[in-house]
């Protein structure tokens, strides 16, 4: 079994230094997303935190183009968000969480937002964090994403989403079995 580990520990080292490669490039290229914040400080948490390197794999396998977009003030966490220009085309086509999927009867898209995020280990952005995003320079201005919707909407059957059309932030709501081929999700994780 230590064989098993080792193999699986030398397997993804490689990985884990192009996923840092290309990273640290995004890093690089948007400086504007992370003033203050020092590459190697990055470069230091993500080391120390393997299974949140596996996380931001699968946010860049999913087409997510996480990058830092700053640091939680409480705890000192670097939050990485989805920076990609739209919504990430590996999680379109989704409702919005397990039990709208389970409502469906008929045409199930293969999985949720909330279903998929918790699976890889991420959250959906609150409409705040989409924001924030939104001012770091336009996202989803041809397609939308879920977002974290408040309880008491979704025990109506509602959710939100939001894109960026005519030079403005907007959200919406649609019911929770709703899925398109333009809308999907992006979500934040601290490392």
């Amino acid at each position: 079994m230590a064989t098993t580990t080792k193999k699986s520990k030398a397997a993804t080292a490689p990985a884990h230094e192009g996923l840092l490669g290309i990273l640290k490039a995004r890093f690089e290229k948007h400086l504007h997303r992370h003033p203050g914040i020092d590459w190697n400080s990055v470069v230091a948490r993500l080391n120390a935190a393997p299974v949140k390197l596996q996380v931001l794999e699968e946010m860049e396998r999913t087409g997510g183009e996480p990058d830092v977009v700053g640091a939680d003030p409480a705890t000192g966490a670097l939050i990485f968000f989805d920076c990609a220009p739209e919504t990430p085309a590996g999680r379109r086509s989704v409702c919005y969480d397990g039990d709208a999927l389970a409502a469906r009867r008929e045409h199930k898209p293969a999985h949720s937002a909330v279903g998929m995020a918790e699976d890889m280990g991420i959250a959906l952005l609150n409409e705040e964090q989409y924001r924030f995003l939104q001012a770091l320079g336009p996202v989803d201005q041809k397609t939308s994403s879920w977002i974290a919707t408040p309880p008491a909407m979704r025990k109506l059957g509602g959710a939100l989403f939001g894109d960026y059309r005519y030079g403005q932030v907007f959200f919406y709501h649609n019911g929770v079995q709703s899925y398109y081929a333009g809308r999907g999700f992006r979500g934040v994780l601290y490392v």
